[in-house]
């Protein structure tokens, strides 16, 4: 049974600054709305009751995807899961961010939702979380007391929390790709769409085609703990050593049993999710495996 919604102030900034100093004004009795698809759904249940909407979609010159091989991919929080999907640049030189957008909800959803939203919600299930973790990305946030730049990995605190303290994310950017980079992104869910990952699975790794190696390995999940993860101790099984049937399989399975903190729910149980972990990073170490010795036959 949803609960009565409390009465709230909407609030429309045309500017960044604007909104931040609301922001900064009203405190934790605000929240930021942009796309809205996770912030109204929680609404209506009576999970939050904001005192203040602050609406930043409108603001210009937040929507933007930028590339060049010194900059890096810049995206701006505003924009959507959409156009991430679609974008040629992203399809091109960042599949895995580009597969995980495609696996979000439905399209109606990708066309509201914002990539900043996504993040800022903090759901462990959050599709586009592994991928960028992956990608090593850095996210841009700015508050009263100015800009800041930290490394994904140190956004999310735990379930819906973050580090931001009144504070806006702006940008997300991640660094150009190494050559003989490959990467995928895989999940699994109890339906074909419209549905959150039961386990979400990013690998990106940087590979010798020519002595066989993988010489660098970032593994990502979403969905089997408090926030989306890298599973390191499974990343350096591989660092530095042959791309091997059974080392891979040594990975995964690490992944599965040292990487995650699973719970059981109505959704899934926590066997059943380790298990797919399992999985899920199996076939994409054996993914990008073949697509570069494959592509360098």
């Amino acid at each position: 049974m949803l609960r009565k919604l409390r009465e709230f102030d909407y609030l429309e900034p045309s500017s960044l600054s604007e909104a931040v100093s609301l922001l900064d004004h009203h405190g934790k009795d605000a929240r930021i709305f942009a796309g809205g698809t996770d912030l109204l759904v929680t609404m209506k249940k009576g999970e939050l009751n904001p005192r203040y909407l602050i609406d930043i979609k409108g603001i210009p010159g937040q929507d933007y995807i930028r590339y060049d091989e010194k900059e890096g991919l810049r995206i701006g929080a505003l924009t959507t899961i959409r156009q991430i999907e679609t974008s040629r640049v992203i399809q091109e030189s960042f599949l895995p961010l580009a597969q995980a957008a495609r696996a979000l909800g439905s399209i109606q959803i990708r066309n509201r939702a914002t990539i900043g939203g996504n993040l800022c919600n903090a759901s462990p299930a959050a599709d586009t979380a592994p991928p960028l973790l992956a990608l090593d990305a850095a996210v841009k946030s700015v508050g009263s007391q100015g800009e800041r730049v930290l490394p994904l990995e140190r956004f999310f605190v735990g379930p819906g929390s973050t580090v931001l303290d009144k504070e806006i994310l702006t940008e997300i950017i991640i660094p150009h790709p190494t050559l003989h980079t490959q990467g995928v992104y895989l999940s699994i869910s109890r339906r074909r769409a419209v549905d959150l990952a039961l386990v979400g699975v990013a690998v990106v790794a940087i590979l010798d085609p020519d002595k066989g190696e993988w010489k660098a390995v970032k593994i990502a999940l979403g969905a089997v703990a408090p926030t989306p993860v890298r599973a390191h101790h499974a990343e350096k099984v591989l660092e530095g050593k042959s791309m091997d049937a059974g080392l891979i399989e040594e990975a995964a399975l690490i992944a599965s049993e040292k990487e995650t903190y699973c719970i059981s729910d109505v959704r899934a149980s926590d066997w059943y999710r380790k298990e797919m972990v399992r999985v899920l990073v199996q076939r994409a170490l054996e993914h990008v495996s073949q697509i570069t010795q494959e592509a360098h036959r």
